[in-house]
């Protein structure tokens, strides 16, 4: 790309993936040489465990404008997020998920999306690689919040996206689980924010394991979803 017209802070929220992050990090670096003027690598080590600390210093070590951010206990994936998302410097934030689900190196077609009228460019899965009961429950999830929420995404469970940091300044994110996706969106949604949507590859899980999908998870999403809904829709608090 030759006009580099924006900084961007890419950050991966990191709980125990190292196998993959090495590689999503490298990635990462790849792409943002290509495309951005200015940049950095944020790490957010959520409570992982040794060997992932070490793989994440030595990553350190290895590639330039890179920061890990530790958190020396779990604060799960939305805590995971607020950080990264906080402590970015640059214009623009990039954010995915550090299992390899999704390749880094498709920033390029989010940043080719980006300007001066978008916000937020939003990617959306080709073709969701996941065990069929994930996809029946994801797809669940999604057309639920799109009805509560009024958001015109069409895939909101989709953590490959490009955001303008200002966005952030005033913002209070308060959800500390993965309802905070949905909580940005509508928020964004509710205040004006425009988007834009880019195809995206998603691939098979192939190291780590969901931390969501379980009964009680689950559960705790509903109650969360519906305090959500009140304070967003209702109080009109976004």
């Amino acid at each position: 790309m030759e006009n580099k017209k924006y900084s961007i802070s890419a950050f991966f929220p990191v709980y125990n993936d190292w196998g993959t992050i090495p590689t999503m990090a490298l990635l990462a670096e790849r792409a943002l040489k290509k495309v951005a003027r200015e940049y950095e690598i944020i790490l957010v080590d959520d409570g992982s465990n040794s060997l992932t600390k070490k793989v994440l210093e030595e990553l350190a070590l290895k590639i330039n404008n890179l920061r890990v951010i530790t958190h020396e206990q779990n604060k799960g994936y939305g805590g995971a997020l607020k950080s990264g998302f906080y402590n970015a410097k640059y214009e623009l934030i990039f954010y995915t998920d550090g299992d390899a689900q999704y390749n880094p190196l498709e920033l390029e077609k989010l940043v080719e999306k980006m300007n001066d009228d978008v916000d937020i460019v939003n990617g959306y899965k080709i073709s969701r690689q996941d065990p069929f009961y994930r996809k029946i429950i994801g797809r669940l999830y999604h057309y639920t919040t799109k009805i509560m929420f009024k958001f015109k995404i069409r895939d909101v469970d989709c953590d490959f996206r490009l955001i303008r940091r200002s966005l952030f300044d005033n913002l209070d994110l308060k959800y500390s689980s993965g309802v905070v996706c949905v909580e940005m969106i509508s928020k964004f949604t509710a205040r004006g924010a425009r988007f834009v949507e880019v195809p995206v590859t998603h691939y098979y899980r192939i190291s780590g394991k969901s931390q969501f999908f379980n009964f009680k998870r689950i559960f705790k999403t509903g109650v969360h979803l519906i305090k959500l809904w009140y304070w967003v829709r209702i109080k009109k608090q976004y």
